[in-house]
């Protein structure tokens, strides 16, 4: 339930991405469905790979090469799945920061069982 869950969080990520940066593109909510289902494979297995052979330059750059990871692997998805466009690598480097904080808010909100998190001040 937690990776669907998380699946669906990805795909609103995009959509935002999609509604407020230029050059990234979804033709439907499912493209969009589809993009978070693969970019949720990417991270859960290409990425770490990525992240073990990118160590050195990771280190040397004090973790910014992540940054560059990341877009890289949006760029993936995009050109895997029909009907998610980026125009440019620096598209993707954009729509992966604000799809990286989207789904971390939204996972943030929304438990692996679905529930909606309410978060109240403890007196």
């Amino acid at each position: 339930m937690g990776f669907l869950i998380r699946v669906l969080v990805n795909a609103l990520a995009i959509i935002f991405a999609a509604a407020i940066l230029p050059g990234i593109q979804v033709d439907s909510f499912v493209s969009a469905l589809g993009a978070g289902l693969v970019l949720g494979l990417i991270n859960a297995f290409v990425r770490p790979v990525l992240l073990i052979l990118t160590l050195p330059i990771t280190l040397l750059t004090l973790g910014l090469f992540l940054l560059i990871l990341n877009a890289f692997c949006f760029w993936l998805v995009a050109s895997m799945v029909k009907g998610f466009h980026v125009a440019s690598f620096g598209s993707a480097l954009l729509g992966s920061i604000v799809v990286t904080v989207v789904s971390w808010i939204l996972t943030a909100l929304v438990s692996d069982s679905g529930k909606v998190v309410v978060i109240t001040k403890r007196p």
